[in-house]
């Protein structure tokens, strides 16, 4: 299967669907990036408290935004 293939099936798949299924597929995604982040965060500053780690996260959350 070619990449463009792979693409169309995803589609098709995602397409069929419920809302609710695919706004949990995003849910799921938000929290494994938010998880995947705070990990990096960990180990770039292994002395940072959970608080701290949250505050960071919630700051590169923030820039995302802008």
């Amino acid at each position: 299967m070619s990449p463009a293939e792979a693409t169309e099936r995803q589609i098709e798949l995602y397409r069929a669907m419920t809302g609710e299924q695919r706004l949990q597929i995003a849910l799921d995604l938000h929290e494994f990036a938010c998880n995947v982040t705070r990990e990096g965060i960990r180990r770039q500053s292994p002395n940072a408290t959970e608080e701290e780690v949250e505050q960071q996260l919630r700051h590169r959350i923030e820039l995302g935004r802008q």
